[in-house]
């Protein structure tokens, strides 16, 4: 809990634009306890939890990370991307934060329930799988920021010719692979309904359910603007 509500209670207080000192008199703590909570030194009581949720007009949910919603309900699709928008208040770091939440909840269910299959093929496959997107997406940014090529042992032109989109698709047909594998040896996959999966990974269950609705809801409409 002390991560999330920590990360999320300073990022609130700032996005509303009041200093600790102010935010703490309107709480009712000292200065120094509301620092404490906001860097995640001590852990707050479930009643300061319940004035900072009336404070900032947010749920619960929304403070522990369990979704990007304010009033605790799952985000659309549509919502998520509007929320990069200007005239939105979710931008900048708090934005990066709360999405980065959702893609760290998503893939530690995957590797949960991947784990639970204890095939070595799968888990690293699929790792490689996400490494390969996040190297490209982390390259991207490396080149806009100015750095240097020699960072990495790929030449640059190999890499805009696709050898790491190569690459995480060739780890994704072997991760497919290992699936096939598994099914055909009749492997005791774990139980993926709605309710198990809320139970074996509470609150980050949200992540994985947010993550799929919103990249479905994108995959969708690109699939009907292509068939048109």
């Amino acid at each position: 809990m002390a991560t999330e509500f920590s990360r999320t209670l300073s990022l609130l207080r700032k996005e509303r634009g009041v200093s600790q000192r102010v935010a703490a008199a309107d709480l009712g703590v000292s200065q120094a306890l509301l620092s404490h909570y906001e860097n995640g030194i001590r852990e707050p009581g479930l009643a300061f939890v319940s004035k900072v949720c009336d404070y900032y007009h947010v749920s619960a949910d929304y403070m522990l990370g369990r979704t990007l919603a304010r009033d605790g309900s799952m985000l659309t699709a549509e919502e998520i991307l509007n929320a990069a928008e200007p005239s939105n208040v979710l931008q900048g770091s708090v934005l990066a934060t709360l999405r980065g939440k959702l893609i760290t909840s998503a893939s530690g269910v995957l590797f949960g329930l991947l784990g639970k299959l204890g095939d070595k093929d799968a888990i690293n496959a699929a790792a490689d799988s996400l490494g390969c997107h996040i190297y490209l997406l982390y390259r991207l940014l490396h080149r806009a920021a100015g750095g240097s090529t020699a960072y990495f042992a790929l030449p640059e032109e190999d890499c805009a010719a696709g050898a790491a989109s190569a690459g995480a698709s060739l780890a994704r047909t072997d991760y497919a692979r290992a699936l096939a594998k598994l099914s055909r040896e009749k492997a005791a996959f774990p139980d993926m309904s709605h309710e198990t999966l809320n139970r074996a990974f509470p609150g980050r269950s949200q992540g994985m359910i947010q993550v799929l609705s919103t990249a479905d809801g994108q995959l969708n409409r690109l699939n009907q603007s292509g068939l048109k």
